[in-house]
């Protein structure tokens, strides 16, 4: 996978000042990563490979985790004033917006995530994480920390390339409406909860 850095700028955040890095790849796909501090330096860096949601990140859902994991992360970061978030455009575990609405809807008559994603003829996570490989070579990133708690992340960054040197477990709070979201996540993805 092939990505090129299309623009950089500051972006002043609740948590500190991160450098905005935009990405396109050759088929027109955009992607960002938040950056701070000397992440290109060689020396492993607290990284976090964040795919978009819409509903959890900008709305405030609490269907997921998904906000609450990305703000976390942003903190980490800048506690550390070092660290870097690759923010993947693959909304819906990469079946797209309208199609995770759709999803939500075969939820909410009482299937999980797995479950509701493949009665609309999708794999239950389609999601490729080779371009967050592209975009920390890209940054010459050399060493990551990788904030996840998901083992297939891990081992797809391990594969294409990416020199994880630790897991670090990223848990955030649970509530009401995403429990059964989150059992989903440990019973059927093996996510380390």
């Amino acid at each position: 996978m092939q990505v090129k850095i299309a623009a950089k700028t500051k972006l002043p955040t609740p948590f500190g000042e991160f450098e905005l890095i935009g990405f396109e790849t050759p088929s027109g796909q955009e992607h960002v990563a938040l950056a701070m501090g000397d992440y290109a330096d060689g020396q492993p860096v607290l990284a976090r490979v964040h795919s978009e949601c819409l509903t959890g990140d900008a709305l405030f859902s609490q269907r997921c985790d998904c906000g609450p994991q990305l703000e976390a992360a942003m903190q980490k970061i800048a506690a550390e004033k070092r660290g870097i978030i690759v923010y993947l455009r693959q909304e819906g575990r990469g079946i797209g917006l309208i199609n995770k609405l759709r999803a939500y809807a075969e939820q909410d008559k009482g299937l999980d995530t797995v479950e509701a994603n493949e009665i609309l003829g999708f794999l239950p996570d389609a999601r490729d994480y080779n371009v967050a490989a592209a975009m920390l070579e890209a940054l010459q990133v050399k060493q990551i920390r990788l904030l996840t708690n998901n083992p297939d992340k891990l081992k797809s960054l391990l594969d294409a390339g990416i020199n994880v040197i630790e897991r670090v477990p990223h848990k955030v709070d649970a509530s009401p409406h995403n429990q059964h979201y989150l059992d989903t996540k440990t019973k059927k993805f093996g996510h380390l909860l």
